[in-house]
């Protein structure tokens, strides 16, 4: 029993050694990189294993490198950017687009963009063949009140020289939606806008809207208009709901006081009859301390009673209505 699994056991043996052996030194690879013209060494290989950097990843670099022409890329080149935490491949395809394009771009600048977080291989493309965004809906209002909602079609260029530390696409839409806005802004009328639409893009190019960002603005062009509210009457009609509410609270505060006075007055004039009332009553105290005292005689008595009779008297007079002179049916 034990006899047959010893030639089992040594071909698993051997089959773990070279595992291991072609994982530490890829044979086919070094053979593929000599094949394409490219030199580095086995022991190289197997240093980058050491190393923990995929031979699987800086050969195929290396060989796509040498067959497009560019010898100024190195092993210790790629090598020092991958550990640094680059995109190799995607470095080595931008330069190599880069070279086809006659576009200015050194290796330092592309792992330099790289490593800033951007897709240089994009990048490249971008610049060769200009890419479209298109802006979302933005709404302005001209001079006259009307609202009008615009979308724009923005051209851009990648600038391969600004794209470290360069603002990027969302800057640029920030930029065109507000020089959208003044355009329209700036227009007397929404009439004028929509006749000619394309004096909004040719406002807004002349503010120079890509400086200081990674894309070069190549045109403008407005490729939807729509008409909205109108914002100016909607305005007028809130000021004046405002002014009316204003003018009732006012009105309604002026009759307020107006029933506060004249409460006022009600009660004033209460006090003011309870007054006479009481001053009345002291009267004919005061008549008849006047009689015993000596300082009224009874004739300037009798004459003061004449004298009320007849008030009294022309009081009712003056109450009484024509109409009561005749019989009433």
């Amino acid at each position: 029993m034990q006899a047959p699994l010893i030639p089992a056991i040594i071909a698993v043996g051997v089959i773990v050694v070279l595992s291991v052996f072609f994982y530490f030194v890829p044979f086919f690879l070094w053979l593929s990189a000599k094949v394409s013209g490219v030199k580095i060494s086995l022991m190289q290989l197997f240093l980058m294993r050491i190393r923990n950097v995929p031979p699987g990843v800086i050969v195929p670099s290396l060989i796509e490198a040498h067959k497009a022409g560019l010898s100024n890329i190195t092993r210790d080149n790629l090598e020092a950017h991958y550990m640094t935490g680059g995109h190799v491949q995607r470095v080595v395809h931008a330069l190599v687009s880069a070279s086809k394009a006659n576009i200015d771009l050194s290796f330092e600048k592309a792992t330099a963009i790289d490593l800033a977080g951007r897709d240089v291989f994009e990048a490249v493309q971008t610049s060769v063949n200009p890419k479209v965004i298109d802006t979302p809906p933005v709404a302005a209002v001209a001079k006259n009140g009307i609202q009008l909602i615009a979308k724009a079609r923005v051209t851009v260029r990648a600038n391969i020289h600004q794209l470290v530390g360069g603002a990027g696409q969302d800057t640029i839409l920030a930029r065109v939606g507000e020089g959208i806005v003044s355009s329209i802004g700036s227009a007397v009328s929404h009439e004028e806008v929509l006749e000619n639409p394309d004096s909004i893009s040719k406002l807004v190019l002349k503010k120079g809207l890509d400086a200081g960002t990674a894309y070069e603005i190549l045109s403008i062009d407005i490729a939807d208009i729509d008409v909205g509210k109108n914002i100016g009457a909607t305005l007028q009609m809130d000021q004046a709901n405002a002014d009316k509410n204003i003018a009732q609270a006012k009105a309604e505060e002026r009759r307020a006081m107006a029933v506060a006075q004249e409460q006022e007055m009600i009660a004033r004039a209460q006090e003011a009859r309870a007054e006479v009332i009481q001053a009345e009553a002291e009267v004919p105290k005061a008549l008849a301390q006047a009689l015993r005292e000596g300082n009224m005689g009874f004739m300037d008595y009798y004459k003061l009673e004449n004298l009320k009779g007849d008030t009294a008297m022309r009081d009712n007079i003056s109450k009484i209505k024509p109409t009561d002179f005749f019989d009433k049916k």
